[in-house]
């Protein structure tokens, strides 16, 4: 690959011309309410309304089509996410509330992984592990030095960045609001679900240890007793659209980075649709909180939000909630919080769970939490991501006449190069920069390192060989 000497002047031209407009939608739901934003909610819990409503603002274009999914259709005034056309203003629209299909409710693209391997998408700016492309500038246009299939040009030094982690993570959240059981049919509406609002009790082993084909949970308790449920049926009803049962509703979670290198969102008082979903439409009571004072609520409802991240074996997950939580990571049930019960931790070190999870070091996963408000009077929710990252590495590229990064010397903006640059443990790699070695502070399981403080020093309980020191 070609090398780009650097200097703050490119610095600020490149930085210039890789700014991207972020647009985000959300939709109506099936029964015309506008989602509104809750006045006792944190500042990291937020509806989204529709897409194209009058206040939303003029809709900007979020890069280049995938070369897979055709031609955009022409805008016909003003688009609306959710419609199942695809508008220059979305990455994507398969007109569903679901996660993980490859298309957010919000119409985000989602990443398209499978054992640790993801797919690349030309032009995301994104360059993928082990694909075919040999750069990527976050578009699709021709002799800029990255051709429209993503193969370097001749005539131009390139170099593979890095983007900086992110201040705050947004993930896409989608809530489906529940009547309670307590309430009669009334309306045409059925009475409330029988998962709600009725029983109490802590219980594990409600759901699989695996996700179903559709990336749902699956009910483990046909033919045995459950404390809490009432069968497979009534169950397939919590994370799925199901017309007069559920409201589905969509939003962002933001999760914010601390100190520590964990993004973080703590809520002790969590009611997202107070003034949404059945509540809106005059078929469900608010019911009070265990506040002082006691505040009026909105009750049942269930959760589900995905991320994904790049595994190198020091990622902690830690979470708290009421009623159920569950945690699957690469479509495996890492954490079971189950049952209607007050505020319940739980934490897990993937390092600990690798094997039964399927993680492999440098592996991209999905993480997947689902959640269930069942019963009055307490909804808590913090999920804690600490060193969880999807490192974006794109190509910056400009006109030179000489090739420089794979001559054997290390020149200029270069962090080093072998004249092979073919990557692989303590070697240099693509674009001339450092592979993954001891002392660039991630732990490289496979590689035989026990620990790595991101320094060579020995005698600081992490040798200059990244073993464990005993003192």
């Amino acid at each position: 690959m070609q090398t780009l000497p650097q200097s703050p002047r490119l610095a600020s031209v490149l930085l210039a011309s890789l700014v991207v407009t972020l647009f985000a939608c959300g939709r109506e739901d099936d029964a015309g309410l506008a989602p509104v934003k809750d006045p006792w909610q944190s500042p990291g819990m937020e509806l989204e309304p529709g897409c194209g409503e009058a206040d939303a603002g003029p809709a900007t274009d979020a890069g280049p089509s995938e070369p897979d999914a055709g031609p955009p259709e022409p805008d016909a005034g003003s688009a609306l996410c959710g419609d199942a056309i695809k508008h220059p203003s979305e990455e994507c629209d398969d007109g569903n509330y679901n996660l993980g299909d490859g298309c957010t409710p919000l119409c985000k693209r989602e990443p398209r992984c499978l054992n640790g391997s993801c797919e690349a998408r030309c032009g995301d700016g994104r360059l993928e592990p082990n694909s075919s492309e040999t750069c990527d500038d976050g578009n699709t246009v021709a002799h800029d030095g990255c051709s429209p299939t993503c193969q370097l040009e001749p005539g131009f030094l390139c170099q593979v960045l890095e983007a900086p982690p992110p201040s705050a993570l947004e993930l896409p959240i989608v809530y489906r609001d529940f009547r309670g059981y307590d309430l009669p049919a009334t309306g045409g509406l059925p009475r409330g679900h029988i998962d709600f609002q009725n029983k109490n009790g802590s219980e594990r082993g409600i759901v699989a240890s695996t996700l179903g084909p559709d990336n749902k949970p699956v009910y483990a308790k046909v033919g045995v007793s459950s404390l809490t449920t009432h069968g497979q049926y009534a169950f397939d009803q919590w994370f799925r659209d199901v017309p007069n049962v559920n409201l589905p509703l969509v939003g962002n979670l933001q999760l914010t980075r601390t100190p520590d290198n964990e993004y973080l969102y703590d809520n002790a008082f969590f009611f997202p649709l107070d003034n949404a979903g059945w509540v809106a439409a005059g078929q469900e009571p608010l019911r009070n909180d265990y506040g002082a004072p006691a505040r009026p609520r909105n009750f049942s409802f269930t959760s589900e939000t995905r991320h994904w991240f790049q595994y190198n074996g020091t990622e902690v997950i830690r979470f708290r909630g009421d009623d159920d939580v569950w945690v699957f990571v690469n479509g495996r049930l890492a954490l079971d919080l189950g049952g209607i019960h007050g505020p319940e931790t739980g934490s897990v070190s993937l390092a600990a769970l690798a094997t039964p999870l399927g993680l492999t070091p440098g592996g991209v996963y999905q993480l997947a939490v689902f959640q269930a408000e069942r019963h009055t009077t307490g909804s808590s929710y913090r999920l804690g991501l600490q060193n969880f990252h999807h490192p974006r590495q794109y190509t910056a590229c400009i006109p030179h006449p000489q090739l420089l990064c794979g001559n054997g010397t290390v020149d200029p903006g270069e962090q080093c190069d072998d004249g092979v640059n073919d990557g692989g443990y303590g070697q240099c790699a693509a674009g001339c920069i450092f592979g993954p070695r001891c002392g660039d502070g991630v732990v490289q399981l496979s590689s035989g390192e026990q620990c790595d403080d991101g320094n060579l020093n020995s005698q600081d309980g992490c040798s200059a060989y990244c073993q464990l020191e005993l003192f």
